[in-house]
């Protein structure tokens, strides 16, 4: 049986806190942590800049096509068109409209079906679960929200005891989806690979010099060496991660789940990093090392991002307060490899032979 002994080991704090303090003195680190924390800290504005270069409720085609049909569509059609960043195309039936959206040729369908005693039931048709999923849902639930308001109001004289009247419109902002989708995964996941990159260079570096073996010097192991190292950049990655969570809170951009994403954040912290490491002991060469950690993370996340459990996805999903089974399985599937990793990386590799040679 592995034992877990991270926390435990007075030795790998000093190398880990010694490994902080480097990074801490390095320029580039610190320009890559000012930049984040510009992008968490301006958030609003910088949303409100990316989108503006598209415009998607400028377009008059919409930024998601969306087919309508059904009974007594009027009304629907109305909200579909008033709600931003969607463009809507009426169909004849609603087996048209289902066919044209299998078909590809519109992004979501909405079918209406009138039910006994006047009421109008809505299917609505949306992609496999990605990250366009859930900038569809986000707007194609304003524009329902719309169509309820817009009937409740209508159809309010037909009842015959007197009803509250509907709620105050909320405000809601055209970038909500744009923050979600884009910029709270890029701000979750970028310390994640900067943290695997770190592990590459100090590795690299630790070998290239050959101050291993100065370290050696001090009452430390090998072994040590490596996890503090490995320790090091685990224990930064989460903490920029929730800092960057709450500075967009404090934004007003409301983030759900901090503790899911931390969990998600944190397993996918501990993978790139015992990538990293294993990549640092395989090539010692810093430039080939490098090279292909940024190809095998930007190509693992990127097969991961075609999967409906990408985490990618459950972060935007978690984030944004709507999500699914799957997204709950995605953080803890990550943290569980993350640590048979760890504990594979730990008992496979003999450090004090291979870093010895």
């Amino acid at each position: 049986m592995v034992e877990l002994d991270f926390l435990r080991g007075g030795a790998r704090r000093v190398v880990a806190g010694r490994e902080i303090r480097s990074l801490l003195s390095e320029k580039t680190i610190v320009l890559a942590l000012v930049i984040q924390l510009f992008v968490a800290g301006f958030s609003s504005f910088l949303v409100v800049g990316l989108v503006s270069l598209y415009s998607p409720s400028d377009s008059q085609a919409g930024l998601v096509d969306t087919a309508v049909a059904g009974d007594d569509t009027d009304d629907l059609v109305q909200a579909v068109q008033g709600t931003p960043g969607l463009g809507v195309q009426q169909y004849t039936s609603r087996e048209a409209a289902r066919g044209a959206f299998e078909r590809g040729d519109v992004d979501a369908a909405l079918l209406g079906v009138t039910t006994g005693g006047g009421r109008v039931a809505v299917t609505v048709l949306v992609p496999d679960s990605n990250i366009e999923t859930t900038l569809i849902v986000t707007q194609v639930r304003t524009a329902l929200r719309t169509y309820e308001r817009a009937e409740r109001t209508q159809r309010g004289d037909q009842l015959t005891r007197a009803t509250l009247d509907p709620p105050p419109r909320s405000a809601s902002s055209n970038y909500f989806g744009f923050t979600y989708t884009v910029l709270v995964p890029l701000l979750l996941f970028l310390p994640v690979f900067i943290g695997g990159s770190i592990t590459v260079d100090s590795l690299t570096e630790e070998i290239d010099r050959g101050t291993l073996e100065l370290l050696r010097v001090a009452p430390v192991t090998l072994t040590e060496i490596v996890e503090g190292k490995l320790l090091a950049a685990a224990a930064i990655t989460p903490v920029q991660a929730v800092t960057w969570m709450v500075l967009l809170e404090f934004n007003g951009t409301p983030i759900a789940n901090l503790p899911w994403l931390v969990l998600l954040v944190g397993g996918a912290t501990v993978v790139v990093i015992v990538l990293g490491v294993t990549l640092a002991i395989a090539t010692p060469d810093r430039r080939v090392a490098q090279t292909l950690y940024s190809v095998l993370t930007l190509g693992v996340f990127g097969v991961a991002a075609l999967s409906p459990l990408s985490p990618v996805n459950a972060a935007a999903r978690l984030a944004i307060g709507t999500p699914a089974p799957a997204s709950y399985l995605t953080s803890v599937a990550v943290a569980v490899v993350g640590v048979v990793l760890l504990v594979g990386v730990r008992t496979a590799v003999p450090w004090e032979r291979v870093l010895g040679e």
